[in-house]
């Protein structure tokens, strides 16, 4: 178990060739959004985070329904619908099919809602991809509902990002079992499920049950909405031009952590914005790479 420091992980941030093109930096996916929870912003605040972190394409997947309300917030990223009802994505394997291509990586799950086929998708999408993913959110709470020994079954290499409460749904371990205990539970869950767990907190805990990364950076000023959802953001653009491993997305952490300081220190801890953080993460880059 290793507390992270800037040093450890300026090897994910190296510089890029003078004839580097989009397509180096890798095609990543947000699959998200609900006629309840639109999250428009949100899902344009992931999406522009993911990109800030240095992905080369983010595709948008979300329900056609919401697709006048989010395309507003949208500047270089592009949006798949996908056909829906009462605001929810229907599930369709060719679609889905067809929303991945080319897709290096995949977050899933923000502003998603409850809805019988995002359990149907996301069993198809472990079932027969073969790409990292990471899910959050309601994509956590669809993946609570489900026989979760499909993570010991799938091709994808699978990275959680839950809360304390969002970890206790999925594992079965009460909050106070994982307040005690914090390190080993993770691990254990990490390596009963082979996957990566990046569990939230004043300090963040990164394992996949053999390597532990411990990150404890950030500031109050993070507790706002969707500072979860700019870390899956960031996770998710470092993932389209670097390996799906522990430290990846513990460096990702990391680097949500620094961005939030130094938005802090412009600002305070009672008027900073997630999308504030998101304007700090070039800033973080350049202090980890120096």
């Amino acid at each position: 178990m290793k507390v992270l420091e800037k040093e450890d992980i300026k090897c994910l941030f190296p510089r890029r060739d003078e004839n580097s093109h989009k397509g180096n930096f890798g095609y990543v996916g947000i699959m998200g959004g609900c006629i309840e929870y639109s999250g428009a912003v949100k899902l344009a605040n992931l999406s522009s985070s993911s990109l800030v972190s240095g992905c080369g394409v983010v595709r948008l997947i979300i329900p056609k329904e919401i697709e006048v309300s989010v395309m507003p917030y949208l500047l270089e990223q592009t949006l798949f619908p996908i056909e829906s009802k009462n605001g929810h994505m229907l599930f369709d394997k060719n679609i889905i099919n067809k929303a991945l291509e080319k897709l290096k990586a995949l977050a899933i799950g923000i502003g998603w809602g409850e809805s019988i086929d995002n359990e149907k998708i996301l069993k198809y999408i472990l079932e027969t991809k073969d790409i990292p993913i990471v899910i959050d959110a309601d994509g956590l709470n669809t993946l609570a509902k489900m026989d979760k020994n499909i993570l010991n079954k799938t091709n994808c290499k699978v990275i959680l990002t839950p809360h304390l409460k969002e970890f206790s749904r999925i594992s079965g371990y009460s909050l106070e079992e994982i307040e005690n205990n914090k390190e080993k539970l993770a691990t254990d869950f990490a390596k009963n499920y082979n996957v990566i767990l990046l569990l939230k907190g004043h300090t963040t805990i990164i394992t996949d049950g053999e390597e532990t990364y411990l990150v404890k950076r950030g500031c109050p000023g993070m507790a706002t909405a969707g500072s979860g959802d700019v870390l899956s953001g960031i996770l998710l653009g470092i993932l389209g031009y670097n390996k799906p491993n522990v430290l990846t997305i513990a460096g990702g952490a990391y680097l949500a952590g620094l961005a939030g300081e130094l938005a802090e220190k412009n600002l305070n801890d009672i008027s900073m914005r997630a999308s504030d953080t998101i304007s700090k993460i070039p800033e973080a880059i350049d202090e980890i790479r120096s």
